[in-house]
């Protein structure tokens, strides 16, 4: 398997995806107040997962979410991670956020992570996009793997990975701790090339 630098890699990366319904685009300055707009929509669901989901026991502003923004952008370009907000193609809206993450460039193997207002839920939209994503590992960086890990209590989560062709490949038990102390279950979902 050939080496490469991660910043030369790719030259022409593809940093938008369109989908029936959505826009689904690397974040970029100026963002930051529909990210916010969004989070908050998403906080409460959000939340009920505080062993998986850590970041989002922190108090949202937009100032916060403009610089995971800009940073994210900067990580894009960088190509050490690929953050993608999901955009309503019709009220140019932003409906929820998700990325490849964590790449393991020796197989290529990337973590799928998805989430989204609280309010669009049930429509198909995340499953929309994060199918979208799982295509764009495979087709733009030859991923022989993406997997998705989520908490062994997130329906939704589950479901979307379920929808989207995943197979479930086991469940780490009390792998997470939560901050009340408790132990969660993590599930550990994949798709291959």
């Amino acid at each position: 398997m050939p080496t490469f630098s991660r910043t030369l890699a790719f030259p022409n990366l593809p940093t938008a995806i369109e989908t029936d319904r959505l826009i689904i685009r690397c974040p970029r300055l100026g963002d930051g107040p529909g990210l916010f707009d969004a989070t908050v929509d998403a906080l409460t669901d959000l939340r009920r997962f505080p062993a998986s989901l850590p970041w989002a026991l922190e108090t949202p502003s937009i100032e916060t979410s403009e610089s995971f923004c800009v940073a994210g952008s900067a990580n894009f370009q960088a190509r050490k991670d690929f953050p993608f907000l999901f955009i309503d193609k019709t009220s140019r809206i932003v409906v929820g956020c998700g990325g490849l993450h964590r790449p393991r460039w020796a197989v290529p193997v990337f973590e799928l992570g998805f989430w989204g207002r609280s309010s669009l839920v049930g429509r198909g939209l995340f499953s929309e996009a994060a199918d979208a994503l799982a295509n764009y590992a495979f087709s733009n960086f030859d991923a022989k793997r993406v997997e998705a890990i989520c908490d062994d209590l997130n329906a939704r989560s589950i479901r979307v990975c379920e929808r989207i062709g995943m197979q479930l490949e086991g469940v780490l038990r009390q792998e997470r701790r939560a901050p009340d102390g408790s132990l969660r279950n993590t599930r550990i979902y994949s798709k291959l090339a």
